[in-house]
């Protein structure tokens, strides 16, 4: 019996637990109906959303920590905690000014030391924070609640760099947590989000729980996405943690869960037949999945090498071995930003359709590639970087590559691709991830395309000719100019291979019925959710 026939039949168990067949995670059954019981993407393993970008990070963040600002489903930038802004007439200074009354989960008031602290903090791990730095002469308290960014030049993109929902986003913490090394993790988690982190019963692996602020002030707007007014309708988010699929479709069936946000492909037929659940795309906008190289070590230091993997890699083997057999779900894709958007584009992205192990063979013996072991680290508790990773595995050896599979969890893997050592000596060569098609959409929220060095995302390419492209594109005057931006940034993205994407592909999420106001989007966004 393969693997996906397994599953489906496993999960097809209406009473999983009580029939024995695969053991059931223990669950507080006497919790109030106001308790929301949700199984996220992946494992809580750490909890700084600056210090990494795990998406699993991201979105437990959003419910702790609130933004000054918030991007909503038109990706406008809005108002959040911010009650107005003001920008001088050269554009060289930004005026901010808090809302009144924000208060942070111990009680003290949000003051603009906080904001300002948060956004040093932030700025030095963020390439859009990066570039404001880069350009600032200071950012100042002014008082309790206004704040004031001094710039040498202007950045009109200010407001979308605080906005955006891409990690790291800008939360704002209370000041001495803030101070905490932006390459150092924070060992305490209070935001003036709606929810509050139960760190007492917080067990990775296993469990994390947010409990209703009570002092939290919404904003009046309808809610939209991160923007608007972020009303809890539940006292308690459980994030149950089940890394077994089978598991996890059972639960949701037996009502011992409520929501599920990633739910495997091959079981959504079975889940769809189940009449108290509802099942849809968890994201229009999809995901880019994501075969992520280093660039400081050999083997992918070496443009060939790269090259190499490119040349072989077929997208479909990767989109089938995460979505299954429905085509609806997933399109090949020749470049490195979202279908159906303005950015989206093919310039330059031959190299990504050949789909040919004998060039690629040929490319690796011209990079003089010794034998080098290749450090693949893989998450198996993540059904699309374990169905990756299987793939990658047998590219490489397809091409002559020598493999060192290492078999992890996704919270390992955030933790070991921040690390710069070699391969050999703790380090990596290469992970999968993906990215939400939300963030690809143009180069200002999408930090797996930079390409600068020591500041890039994790690989540290450095190619100054996409770098360059991004310059102009934030310096672009009018939507023309931003699109031949892009179509040169993504040619000469795919030309170094800065990482190679396995494809866009759509996920479902499911829950049951319930529970209302479950809306489609980027990140799982509770509030305005229900429970019946």
């Amino acid at each position: 019996m393969d693997r996906r026939t397994f599953l489906k039949s496993a999960a097809g168990v209406g009473t999983l637990a009580a029939s024995g067949g695969i053991a059931m995670p223990a669950l507080s059954q006497g919790a109030a109906a106001k308790t929301l019981r949700f199984v996220p993407q992946a494992n809580l393993a750490n909890f700084d959303p600056i210090w990494g970008t795990q998406y699993v990070v991201r979105n437990a963040a959003a419910l702790v920590w609130d933004t000054l600002y918030g991007i909503d489903e038109k990706f406008q930038p809005q108002r959040q905690m911010v009650e107005g802004e003001e920008v001088s007439s050269d554009g060289l200074t930004w005026t901010f000014k808090l809302r009144p009354g924000l208060k942070f989960h111990d009680g003290t008031p949000v003051l603009a030391k906080d904001v300002v602290q948060s956004l040093i903090r932030w700025s030095a791990r963020d390439p859009m924070g990066l570039m404001i730095r880069g350009i600032q002469n200071e950012i100042v308290a002014v008082d309790d609640r206004t704040w004031k960014w001094s710039l040498k030049q202007p950045y009109p993109k200010m407001l979308l760099a605080l906005a955006k929902n891409n990690a790291p986003c800008s939360f704002i913490m209370p000041e001495r947590i803030a101070k905490t090394d932006p390459f150092t993790q924070i060992t305490e988690y209070i935001g003036s989000g709606p929810m509050k982190f139960a760190r007492s019963e917080w067990v990775p692996g296993a469990k994390a729980v947010f409990e209703k602020f009570a002092d939290y002030v919404p904003r009046n707007e309808p809610a939209s996405w991160l923007a608007g007014g972020k009303k809890m309708l539940v006292d308690r988010i459980e994030w149950v943690i089940m890394p077994d699929p089978a598991t996890a479709a059972a639960a949701l069936q037996n009502g011992e869960v409520d929501w599920w946000e990633t739910p495997l492909a091959d079981l959504v037929p079975v889940l769809k037949a189940h009449k108290d659940i509802n099942v849809d795309i968890g994201d229009p906008l999809g995901n880019i999945g994501a075969f992520r190289m280093n660039h400081l070590f050999a083997p992918f230091n070496n443009l060939k090498v790269r090259q190499a993997v490119m040349t072989a890699l077929n997208q479909e083997d990767y989109m089938r071995s995460i979505v299954g057999d429905d085509d609806k779900l997933w399109k090949p894709l020749p470049g490195f930003f979202t279908p159906g958007t303005p950015g989206y584009t093919e310039v330059g992205g031959e190299m990504m359709k050949q789909k040919n192990v004998a060039a690629a063979k040929k490319l690796l013996a011209e990079s003089g590639y010794k034998g080098e072991p290749v450090v693949c680290v893989v998450a198996q508790d993540m059904s699309a970087t374990k169905s990756m990773g299987d793939v990658t595995a047998e590219l490489l050896k397809s091409i002559g590559m020598n493999v060192d599979f290492v078999a992890t969890d996704w919270g390992t893997v955030g933790s070991r691709r921040a690390q710069k050592t070699p391969p050999g000596q703790g380090g990596w060569s290469m992970f999968h991830t993906w990215h939400a098609g939300a963030d690809c959409i143009n180069p200002a929220s999408y930090t797996a395309i930079r390409a600068n060095g020591d500041k890039a995302w994790f690989g540290w390419p450095d190619v100054p000719a996409v770098e360059a492209e991004v310059t102009n594109w934030f310096n672009a005057k009018d939507a023309a100019e931003e699109k031949g931006a892009i179509d040169r940034l993504n040619k000469a993205a795919v030309e170094n291979v800065v990482y190679v994407p396995t494809g866009f592909y759509l996920g479902y999420q499911a829950w049951r019925k319930n529970v209302t106001g479950v809306v489609s989007g980027p990140l799982p966004f509770s509030w305005g959710v229900s429970k019946a």
